[in-house]
């Protein structure tokens, strides 16, 4: 009895090494959704500038990315330029603007530029729990036939957009 006590914390440390062992080169961003391959999810909402509101079928055609933000989030602070770097490439980008407040949110457009096609506000973060947001930044692909494709959660940078711009 003695010697399986004395043998069991390698016992531990040697399945805990195969564990870890199979999760080397896993993506870490990755993040499975119930929605991949469903339509993108109904919804009426705000412009930022508040003038209009938009539903599911104002989305662009073709494909392009969703991605939810919000002027409180650090990491959207870092995404920010990279996402002006895939606007100029052509990329179509539809921001959710996500529990945020209207006026912060055209103030960081206006002073760091503004990278999407489309702006709409979700105040109470109704259209992010639809989707299955945990927070700011997320972002959707969505392909050509409508449907979500793939999910990233965290910063979209160049690293990030060598994986997802295969689902585009």
């Amino acid at each position: 009895m003695r010697r399986i006590v004395l043998f069991l914390p390698f016992l531990v440390f040697l399945v805990l090494g195969v564990v870890f062992y199979f999760l080397l080169g896993k993506d870490t961003q990755y993040m499975p959704s119930a929605l991949i391959g469903q339509p993108v999810p109904s919804f009426q909402l705000v412009t930022l500038e508040g003038e209009q509101v938009k539903q599911t079928s104002d989305l662009p055609k073709g494909s392009y990315l969703i991605n939810f933000w919000g002027t409180w989030c650090p990491s959207c602070h870092v995404e920010h330029p990279y996402l002006m770097t895939l606007a100029e490439q052509g990329v179509t980008i539809v921001g959710i603007d996500y529990k945020d407040q209207q006026a912060a949110a055209m103030q960081w457009l206006r002073d760091k530029g503004n990278p999407y096609t489309l702006v709409l506000m979700d105040e109470l973060g109704q259209f992010g729990l639809d989707m299955g947001v945990t927070g700011a930044p997320e972002t959707f692909v969505i392909n050509a036939e409508g449907k979500i494709a793939y999910r990233l959660q965290g910063v979209l940078n160049a690293q990030s957009w060598q994986v997802i711009k295969a689902y585009l």
